[in-house]
């Protein structure tokens, strides 16, 4: 993200702000931020005097503000790092007088994760002018794939599109999780590797022939074999292979195809953008959407919510694995 670097180029260049107000859904970048202040701005050995990480379940916003009043103790500056913070949120407002009027030399950071200040309150107007506020907002599923490729360019590495849906598939939108495994893989692979499936099977542990994007792609083709021969594994391997993630993963696959059928241009590009996918796994919507008209998606659809019911316990006595070979035979009939 580009005002991530910026906030970071600015820090080197001296140009450091007494408040940072670090919030939002996503942690993995208010923590990128919030460890780059606490490991840059102080010299090591200044931070035994003036550097302070506080957590928001154990101080109130008065000891923070006493804290940060103080004068730094032969350094030019204090770090005071406030994580946790959004267990202040009740009480986030009396920040106001301090933040009308903050110590220059004290940095003051707040680590205020899955919330964000009210903007319509004083408290978020002030901030704003006299320190800086960054909001980390949530990827959705469909813009992991591309920041898991650019955090691997940026350090000369490649990942095939399989690959990535695996991670994704596995981990979710978990940034910090995705990013843990990356550098693992990054420890083990020499520079300028391309990662694949056969990478993430071994280092990882995610079969690369039996999860949830291959049995999409056995479905989509109706290939009725491989797709028994998936749902049979993930019966054998449950915990791994949760049905609720499996029937989720479904629904939006034939959902996408929905709107697939609907599209007017049905150019590789166009569909991969009206469908927020890989233009790499176009080509499996084209043939999907021979195998199923549009009315059998549209009751595929309804199987799918009939079977999320019935896997949370409403309206059916039957196991998990008996839930998802039912909805399969009726999927591929």
């Amino acid at each position: 993200m580009n005002e991530i670097k910026d906030i970071v180029a600015d820090i080197k260049r001296k140009n450091i702000k007494p408040i940072y107000f670090l919030m939002g859904e996503e942690p993995y970048y208010i923590d990128q931020i919030s460890d780059f202040i606490e490991k840059n701005i102080l010299d090591e050995s200044e931070k035994g005097f003036n550097q302070q990480v506080m957590y928001g379940r154990d101080v109130t916003i008065e000891d923070i503000i006493s804290a940060a009043k103080r004068y730094p103790i032969m350094a030019e500056r204090q770090v005071i790092i406030v994580k946790e913070a959004q267990d202040l949120s009740r009480n986030i407002e009396n920040l106001v007088f301090y933040a009308e009027n903050p110590q220059p030399s004290t940095v003051l950071v707040f680590n205020y994760k899955y919330k964000t200040l009210d903007k319509r309150k004083k408290l978020h107007k002030v901030i704003s002018k006299s320190g800086l506020i960054f909001e980390s907002k949530k990827l959705y599923e469909n813009q992991v794939s591309d920041w898991i490729r650019r955090v691997l360019s940026g350090k000369k590495y490649q990942i095939e599109p399989k690959a990535a849906l695996m991670l994704i598939e596995f981990l979710g939108t978990d940034l910090s999780k995705i990013s843990n495994e990356l550098n693992k893989l990054m420890l083990i692979l020499s520079e300028g590797s391309i990662i694949n499936d056969k990478h993430i099977e071994e280092n990882i542990g995610i079969s690369k022939d039996f999860n949830n994007f291959e049995l999409r792609k056995a479905v989509g083709e109706k290939n009725t074999l491989r797709a028994n021969r998936i749902i049979n594994y993930f019966s054998e391997n449950s915990k791994n292979n949760p049905l609720v993630v499996t029937i989720s993963l479904l629904n939006t696959f034939f959902t996408q195809l929905f709107f697939f059928h609907g599209l007017l241009d049905k150019s590789k590009k166009s569909v991969a953008l009206a469908l927020g996918i890989n233009p790499y796994f176009v080509d499996e919507y084209f043939l999907a959407a021979r195998n199923y008209p549009i009315q059998k998606v549209t009751s595929i659809i309804s199987f799918l919510r009939d079977a999320d019911v019935k896997s949370k316990g409403v309206g059916a006595n039957q196991s998990q694995e008996d839930i998802l070979k039912e909805l399969l035979f009726k999927i591929l009939h």
